[in-house]
């Protein structure tokens, strides 16, 4: 026995030895696939980690956060709180979106001015903040007044928003100023005197009441931190505040860590895709481990068989080839999860950690290595490439010594029922009907693994059933019949090689379509919800911040100015209906009589019921919020009703009109017109104006005039400075051009286009990889069917044909099939498309889209894949063919 093991072993490591550029091959593809797989969890889980880590430090450990659905909390219901028996303190915030600038308005107009960064300005009770949130503590520096926490316009920095600002983080000899701009304010002059502990993006913390009056924000907070008496039962509280009478209908109760889950149930379904595409690779991986072993097996055939003779059992040499695909697994394994470390590092380096999606924007996260998740992803390298080598194992099990040493090879294949590829595809398409799993599709990705496999597993069946159709059509002529007859004899060897194919193929196709699908329904989304030339926003560009918003009265103004045919005001507000939920974003637009002209709906607007104010839902929030066309909304009624309004009182009843398609916003919104915004608010503030010039209009006349209003509206604020603000605060004058932006929506669209791509760059990348490995695969597939029927050419040789009628049959037979191929990947992959873009992705992102086949792209991938086939199993004939033909069937004499 231990004779035998050292000849296994003796007999593996000799192939190896011999054919090196075999292994590596196998060993690259499990490595490409885990290093892949590895670095996309090893990026998102330092993303998370890192936002997480952001979160706590900022928000500190409540017990409950208080926040309005949407707008400022009222200063009145912080007296209230704090004021509580059961509330042992209560912590009033201020947040603020702002771009910061370093310097004062003397030296940003004397020399070039410095990069704007965005900051977020946090105003709070320096008193409290020991106790709420210790990494927001000021801490000044020695040359600073030892009051400076609580001096108007004086901020304390973190570490990100000094490093962006160009600050040192020791403490300089003179306090630094930096500006800070808001909307179409004048830039604000404030002091730098200290920092802050708290990591993340760019902070600035400030005294709650400074921050008030620097941003005429008087009254208003915009949350409450909430720490409860020990011994509180906190569900009990929230349910008692609740039921009282007066308790403001609009606002919510969060538990602290509610930010971290919503930020990660929102990017769930964006990590997971992600990593089930780079799992693509190992998928393909395991084809090409199986086609390289393959080739090895049907090349050490006679060796097998010669092992066979001495006393190696079936199960020995089954274990074997088993053993040799898991050292293969191993290694590929091991140095994939190296690989894939230092992809994450440089990508977390270069890219950050939002890998273009956008959900940890200004996140620059540390690498957060896992030994047990490096495991899990070694652990699944090693079992594709055991099952790559399991068919291989099984025909070195099954051959026959005696007809394998005689140069006979293995017997023909018996007849296909396709009873099993029939099962796996219908129960792939019944699992498409089920709902998601906790957001996740995972019965639709289970689906098209079903699919992939019955496809395949189809194969036989369908090539058996073309060859009895093919078979008249070539019984005239010799060549294509002798083509014919062998692919007939031994069809499964065939269907191994063409099995590579669509494997390679259908995903390929799938993941092209898909994106190609989505590409297309954003173009037409972007074309229906962009109807004006030019639109005009604040230059601060944080959509949906209040800080952002242009003042009311700005958009009536520029309709008066002359070479414009109509403007239109657009406003877009956070609401937080639900603590567990992403807030949505509620857009005011004038919606005219039919809202189908300014909105891509997705079916017909119902008619609105009078006494009822018509509202258009996103598809998000359908299935968010399990809404439907046709519904009340008693939710989103409430959120309007105003604190001051009794219990009873009904601002608005909601009715959902319609449901249109919003690609912009993964966590849903709500359209309402213009109108009933201002009729519900009173809030005249806009995000954006749409503007319509006149036929033949000097657009950069208009541009600037625009700019000079911009200017005028930031002078008049300036005139009605708050109080307090000139203690230190003072308002100062800025360039016009800094004030407002202006955007075409040509260019609107250019740059949402190139959001998209980026976003989709890591898709293409894994595309790409998996299609070489697929390509590879086909080359090692044809490689191993061709180098095994080396005597096979040698009769054919001594039967009169020549080297150049055998290599036109070999070409023959490998255009031939890597084009049956090619058809059947087309085929399969346009299946799994339909099932990513109609099951996937609006169980994933909650939109929908439309097919689209991008037919040249599909034929391009195709003749990539029939000339590779065809081109390879051409150099292998040429390599089977030769002079050592001959010899081989000398051998047998």
């Amino acid at each position: 026995m231990l004779a035998m093991f050292a000849l296994l072993r003796t007999f593996s490591w000799q192939d190896l030895r011999h054919h090196p550029w075999r292994s590596a091959a196998a060993v690259a593809a499990v490595m490409l696939g885990v290093a892949l797989a590895f670095a996309v969890h090893v990026i998102n889980a330092s993303a998370l980690d890192e936002f997480s880590q952001a979160v706590r430090a900022v928000n500190g450990q409540p017990d409950l956060e208080v926040r309005a659905m949407q707008g400022p909390l009222p200063e009145a219901l912080y007296e209230r709180l704090a004021t509580d028996p059961q509330v042992a303190r209560a912590s009033p915030l201020l947040e603020l979106s702002t771009l910061a600038q370093a310097g004062d308005a003397t030296t940003t107009a004397t020399a070039a001015s410095p990069a704007r960064i965005p900051l977020r300005v946090l105003g709070a009770d320096a008193l409290l903040l020991p106790t709420m949130a210790p990494a927001l503590m000021p801490r000044a520096w020695d040359t600073a007044d030892r009051f400076a926490m609580f001096a108007p316009a004086t901020v304390f920095l973190n570490t990100a928003a000094l490093q962006a600002l160009g600050l040192s983080t020791a403490a300089p000899a003179q306090l630094p100023q930096i500006m800070l701009y808001a909307g179409l304010q004048a830039p604000l002059n404030v002091q730098v005197a200290g920092t802050v502990m708290a990591g993340g993006a760019p902070l600035a913390v400030m005294d709650i009441g400074a921050a008030q009056d620097l941003f005429g924000r008087a009254g208003q907070l915009s949350r409450i931190d909430l720490q409860l008496l020990p011994g509180t039962d906190r569900a009990a509280w929230e349910r008692a505040l609740r039921a009282q009478p007066d308790w403001p209908a609009n606002v919510v109760l969060a538990h602290p860590g509610d930010a971290a889950q919503r930020i990660s149930n929102l990017s769930r379904a964006y990590r997971v895709n992600l990593t089930v595409l780079a799992l693509v690779a190992l998928f393909t991986g395991a084809f090409l481990v199986f086609s390289v072993l393959a080739l090895s097996v049907a090349q050490r055939w006679p060796q097998f068989a010669l092992l066979a003779v001495l006393g190696a059992t079936p199960r020995q040499r089954l274990v074997l080839v088993l053993a040799e695909s898991a050292a293969l697994g191993l290694v590929g394994s091991a140095l994939g999860i190296a690989l894939g470390t230092a992809l994450a590092a440089t990508a977390l380096q270069l890219l950050g950690g939002d890998l273009g999606g956008g959900y940890f924007a200004g996140v620059q996260p540390a690498l957060q290595w896992s030994a047990p998740a490096a495991l899990v992803y070694g652990t699944l390298g090693g079992a594709a490439a055991l099952v790559g080598g399991w068919w291989p194992a099984r025909a070195a099990q099954l051959l026959p010594p005696a007809q394998t040493l005689k140069g006979l090879g293995t017997a023909a294949s018996q007849a296909e029922r396709g009873t099993v590829g029939i099962t796996l595809v219908v129960g792939g398409a019944a699992l498409t009907l089920a709902p998601p799993v906790f957001g996740i599709p995972l019965a639709a990705y289970v689906a098209i693994g079903m699919l992939l496999v019955g496809g395949i597993a189809l194969l036989p069946w369908a090539m058996a059933k073309l060859l009895a159709w093919l078979q008249p059509l070539a019984a005239r002529h010799a060549l294509p019949l002798l083509a014919l007859e062998r692919a007939r004899r031994m069809r499964g060897s065939a269907a191994i090689a063409v099995g590579g194919v669509v494997a390679s193929l259908s995903l390929a196709v799938a993941l092209t379509v898909m994106v190609s699908s989505f590409r297309g329904s954003v173009i037409q989304w972007l074309d229906a919800v962009l109807p004006s030339p030019l639109y005009v926003r604040s230059a601060l560009g944080a959509g949906g911040s209040d800080a952002a918003l242009l003042p009311a009265g700005f958009a009536e103004a520029v309709g008066q100015l002359p070479g414009l045919d109509r403007v239109h005001a657009l406003r877009a507000s956070p609401l937080q209906l639900s603590p567990t939920l992403p807030a949505l974003m509620v857009l005011s637009r004038p919606l005219g009589d039919d809202p189908a002209q300014s909105l891509p709906l997705v079916g017909n607007a119902l008619p609105v019921p009078a006494g009822r104010t018509g509202v258009y839902i996103s598809e998000a929030v359908v299935d968010l919020y399990d809404l439907r066309p046709g519904m009340e909304w008693p939710a989103l009624s409430e959120s309007f009703r105003p604190p001051a309004l009794d219990r009873k009182a009904q601002p608005a009843i909601f009715y959902i009109a319609g449901v249109w398609r919003d690609y912009a916003r993964q966590t849903g919104a709500v359209v309402m017109d213009r109108a009933v915004w201002l009729r519900l608010t009173g809030d005249a503030r806009t995000s954006d104006l749409a503007l319509w010039p006149s036929e033949g209009a000097d657009i950069g006349a208009l541009q600037a005039s625009i700019r000079a209003l911009a200017a005028t509206q930031a002078g008049r604020s300036g005139s009605n400075t708050p109080q307090g603000a000139s203690d230190g605060g003072s308002r100062s004058g800025s360039s016009n051009d800094a004030l407002v932006e202006f955007a075409s929506s040509g260019a609107i669209r250019e740059r949402s286009l190139r959001i998209f791509d980026r976003s989709f760059a890591v898709t293409y990348w894994l595309q790409a990889v998996a299609i070489g490995i697929g390509l590879f695969g086909v080359a090692a597939s044809f490689s191993a069917q061709v180098l095994a029927r080396r005597k096979e050419f040698g009769l054919l040789a001594h039967l009169g044909l020549t080297r150049r009628q055998i290599l036109a049959v070999v070409a023959g037979e490998g255009a031939a099939w890597t084009a049956v191929g090619a058809m059947a990947g087309v085929l399969l992959g346009l299946v799994v498309s339909v099932v990513l873009v109609h099951v996937v992705n609006p169980q994933s992102f909650h939109w929908t889209m439309d097919l689209n086949v991008p037919g040249w792209r599909l034929l391009a991938l195709c003749v990539a894949v029939i000339v590779s086939g065809t081109v390879t199993a051409w150099l292998a004939g040429r390599a089977a063919a030769g002079r050592d033909a001959v010899m081989a069937v000398k051998e047998d004499w």
